[in-house]
């Protein structure tokens, strides 16, 4: 006797597991019943009316927040900033578009799994008005030290050659052993026809942002299948990447490459039999993604050398970049999935490689003082020079920034602690952004280590802090749990989002009265350094103003102020006698002192309250200075020693 049996239904969208599907909906103006009778006229699907208005929403708010953003800029006076930098000049329509992008964004991000490209389009919206207005506003370079990049490209185009053991000023030296990044400009500078980099360094912070999106993204879908937790995280990324390390920079081109190769390793480089259940999507968190298909010994082997010009291209960059991704490759060895000896060999001799021959000076230098700077863990978390902002915009970047971080970490704790199955899933970037961290043990990297630990750990810390912001798609949606979760996300999403939005703007423009610097004054600085031979000294209180190492390559610096306060109280009570007692015999010397460097001298704690105004009243009263051109954005004195000073020369 034959049975007959019913065919189950296909699990899909509407259907559930063990029940027959019910019958598509259909589309004609009259179903048929089977014997062909026909049947009530069955009306055509109506799309929801929610979700039409979010068709129409997401691009009519994009438009009206890229509309107030354009609207600000012209109200915008940078050239009167004061205390709080560029915070307090920027116009409230500035910061009601902020607040209509980040709307517009959770509105995409309600359909991020069918239409992904709204939220990706929003997060390049939130680049361009985060980041763009000084590119578009300023007439000067914005970061002093781009200035000095910009320094560099031009003597490597005026000397056509690299000298990586040339002694010269100010370490400048160290440019030439580590030359990938300048090599690469100065190509650019000549393939576009501009004068130099000045014509479009502002931008490097938007083109950077851009080349980063795609590695983000491939990152986050190596972890996750939510599109609502990779958008969220890359937007968390933008916000709390307040460091400023992607202005024109080695270190913005070593970042992206680090990542890049990062990505690669994360999703090509699986040890097969390593993924256990993590195959298995009863044993992961809803929005986790199964771990990528394993590589074989062969595959991972040509991985390797595919990967080896881009770790090469890290080490010619960038002198710290390359020990960060060698940290995070030993990292991911502690796992079962990308325990890659090989690879790790490979990173650790191309760098030692070139830090014994193109980086030598300095490396062996930086080897003398790990011996002091070992194990100091209060030294090396140090920010700056002397770790003391002073003045209101300084002192609240300082906040905002602490804020920020704790912020960020504190959602990525609350992640960690609470989807352990997602956690379980992305261990590997967890233990990519936390390997930086024991650097703090090594070095201070001139005050900028904490920064640098911050800045690597952000991919991750950015994930997770989405992944405690965006409850997973799936599960017992009827649950109390799950309608406590999502309530408490309607809530939290946006109001994190917001506050991160708030303390990025402290955090990366309440410092920019003294980024930003007049051309006049660029110009006087240039006038100045030109006025000197070939081995004369400039000296100024810092270097921390445009044109500073104009000809580094011909003239020596000395930039005074560039050490611990009570040393400079004690420069201060004679700052004449103080200079020319360490001025050599015979040199010429300028001094230069400047709008720019008053204002980071006593943001970055350098000098007390007046100390510049002092420094600069007794030297131009002093007979060992003379003044050779005043302007009111600076001053320039000759050195004039007299045939009767101790030290001095005719």
């Amino acid at each position: 006797m034959r049975q007959h049996h019913q065919e189950p239904a296909p699990v899909g969208e509407g259907a559930v597991p063990g029940r027959p599907a019910a019958p598509d909906r259909e589309t004609g103006p009259r179903a048929e019943r089977a014997d062909g009778t026909g049947g009530a006229p069955v009306p055509r699907p109506r799309r929801a009316p929610a979700a039409s208005a979010l068709t129409w929403l997401t691009p009519a708010l994009l438009v009206v927040g890229l509309g107030l953003w354009g609207v600000s800029l012209p109200l915008v006076d940078f050239r009167s900033m004061d205390d709080f930098g560029l915070l307090d000049r920027l116009p409230v329509p500035f910061y009601a578009s902020l607040v209509v992008l980040t709307a517009g964004f959770l509105v995409a991000l309600r359909r991020a799994g069918t239409s992904p490209g709204w939220p990706l389009v929003y997060c390049v919206a939130l680049l361009v008005a985060l980041k763009a207005a000084p590119a578009v506003l300023y007439d000067s370079v914005r970061y002093p030290w781009a200035s000095k990049h910009d320094a560099v490209v031009n003597t490597i185009l005026g000397a056509g050659e690299l000298r990586p053991g040339a002694a010269l000023s100010g370490n400048m030296s160290a440019y030439d052993q580590w030359p990938g990044f300048f090599t690469l400009n100065a190509a650019l500078v000549r393939a576009f026809g501009v004068e130099s980099t000045a014509v479009y360094l502002n931008w490097a912070p938007i083109v950077l942002g851009l080349i980063l999106l795609p590695v983000l993204v491939l990152l986050y879908r190596t972890f996750t299948e939510d599109w609502r937790l990779v958008w969220t995280a890359v937007w968390i990324f933008q916000l709390a990447n307040w460091v400023g390390q992607d202005y024109l920079a080695p270190q913005g081109l070593a970042y992206v490459l680090h990542l890049t190769v990062l990505t690669v390793v994360l999703r090509h480089f699986v040890r097969p039999g390593s993924a256990g259940r993590l195959r298995d999507r009863t044993a992961l968190d809803p929005a986790a993604a199964s771990v990528p298909p394993a590589t074989t010994t062969r595959q991972r082997a040509v991985g390797v050398l595919i990967l080896s010009p881009l770790i090469l291209a890290v080490n010619a960059v960038h002198q710290l970049t390359p020990v960060m991704l060698c940290v995070v490759l030993a990292a991911l060895c502690l796992t079962r999935r990308y325990r890659n000896l090989g690879l790790l060999a490979v990173a650790g001799l191309i760098m030692l490689a070139w830090d014994l021959t193109m980086g030598r000076p300095l490396f062996m230098e930086t080897l003398g003082t790990l011996k002091e700077s070992l194990g100091r863990l209060t030294q090396n978390s140090r920010a700056g020079y002397t770790g003391q902002l002073t003045g209101p915009g300084p002192e609240l970047a300082g906040k905002a920034g602490i804020a920020m971080a704790l912020a960020v970490v504190l959602c990525a704790g609350i992640a960690v602690l609470a989807r352990r199955r997602l956690t379980r899933g992305a261990l590997p970037l967890l233990l990519a952004s936390a390997a930086p961290v024991p650097l703090f043990a090594v070095n201070d990297y001139g005050g900028e280590m904490l920064f640098r630990v911050y800045l690597f750990g952000l991919p991750g810390a950015a994930f997770f802090a989405a992944a405690a912001l965006v409850p997973a798609a799936g599960g017992a949606r009827r649950s109390r749990g799950a309608v406590v979760r999502r309530r408490a996300a309607a809530v939290a999403l946006p109001a994190v989002l917001l506050a991160l939005t708030a303390g990025f703007l402290p955090a990366y423009y309440g410092k920019d009265a003294m980024y930003y610097t007049p051309p006049a004054e660029s110009a006087l600085v240039t006038r100045a350094i030109d006025r000197l031979p070939e081995g004369g000294l400039l000296l100024a209180t810092s270097g921390s103003f445009p044109q500073a190492l104009h000809r580094y390559d011909e003239v020596e610096h000395w930039f005074f102020a560039e050490q611990e306060l009570p040393e400079n109280e004690r420069m201060l009570a004679d700052p004449a006698r103080y200079l020319a007692d360490r001025i050599p015999p015979g040199t010429t010397a300028h001094v230069v002192l400047t709008r720019t460097q008053d204002i980071y001298t006593a943001g970055e704690g350098l000098l007390p309250p007046g100390g510049f105004t002092a420094l600069r009243d007794r030297l131009k009263e002093s007979p060992l200075f003379r003044t050779v051109e005043e302007h009111p954005y600076g001053i320039v004195l000759a050195y004039t020693p007299s045939t009767t000073t101790p030290g001095g020369a005719s």
